[in-house]
């Protein structure tokens, strides 16, 4: 069983940045695809970002593209999701999740998900 954990939330400004970081314990993670994704308040969750095993492959929800990136690091079992120029809509808490199969492509169900980490909050004042 995976244990994600993730880091990095906070309250910024519109137009600032924060970095996420999920660490990944109990095995390595080095072979599966992983992803973030977010829900906001009164709102289902949605696809932010995804990235195949190796890193070769990377994925965007359609709101993100241009302003985040997903990266990943297999020798520290971490995933990292850099967000630039954030903006109000992109307040919520943002959760870390590795897939069972795939590349970490947009719309998989989440029967697909093997496990999710706790979430962390991510607030933008406009």
């Amino acid at each position: 069983q995976v244990q994600l954990v993730e880091s990095g939330g906070g309250l910024v400004q519109a137009g600032e940045s924060l970095r996420l970081s999920c660490e990944a314990s109990g095995r390595s993670i080095s072979s599966n695809a992983m992803g973030w994704f977010r829900q906001a308040p009164g709102k289902d969750r949605e696809f932010v970002a995804g990235i195949s095993w190796d890193g070769g492959s990377k994925y965007y929800g359609q709101s993100v593209k241009g302003r985040f990136t997903i990266s990943r690091d297999n020798a520290r079992n971490t995933v990292y999701l850099q967000m630039n120029s954030l903006k109000s809509d992109d307040t919520g808490v943002y959760t870390c999740a590795l897939f069972r199969y795939g590349t970490g492509y947009p719309g998989v169900p989440e029967a697909e998900i093997g496990s999710w980490g706790q979430g962390t909050q991510v607030t933008v004042s406009s």
